[in-house]
């Protein structure tokens, strides 16, 4: 492991503990050179997942994306940043544990929507009113009336 602070290619770990979420290792390091101290963090490998689109293309499974639909569909919520990494991490976990190795987007954003649910509807609606492409007023108060309902 090289040093981020001098680039030296000698570093000793000097703890080693599960993170936070339990699904990966954080590692105290020192560095031999300048003594400086880094934390990593040592995640498994998953097996690359590739999440078919709409029209039928194939890409690369991105975390990122969720997040960034999410935080879109919470902006201006009282929503925390932690209640939406807990979602995502959520997300994450049901589709890696499906075991699939291609997955449709559509599945994906039932998840996330599912999710939204239970955390804010005003989140909900808006996810799912760009997710479901609605066309007209009437297809939004359906789906408003879905969410008034229950």
């Amino acid at each position: 492991m090289k040093c981020p602070f001098c680039s030296h290619e000698n570093t000793r770990v000097i703890d080693s503990r599960p993170a936070e979420d339990n699904s990966s290792i954080r590692r105290r390091r020192v560095c031999d050179e300048c003594n400086k101290r880094f934390t990593t963090y040592e995640k498994v490998e998953a097996i690359p997942l590739i999440i078919i689109k709409k029209d039928d293309n194939r890409e690369a499974y991105d975390r990122s994306k969720i997040e960034t639909g999410v935080l879109r569909a919470c902006h201006k919520r009282p929503v925390s940043m932690d209640s939406i990494d807990v979602l995502v991490d959520e997300v994450e976990a049901d589709i890696l544990n499906s075991e699939e190795k291609e997955i449709s987007s559509r599945v994906v954003g039932e998840l996330v929507m599912n999710k939204l649910k239970d955390l804010d509807a005003v989140a909900y609606v808006r996810f799912a009113s760009v997710y479901r492409e609605f066309k007209d007023i009437n297809t939004f108060m359906d789906e408003l009336k879905k969410v008034l309902d229950k």
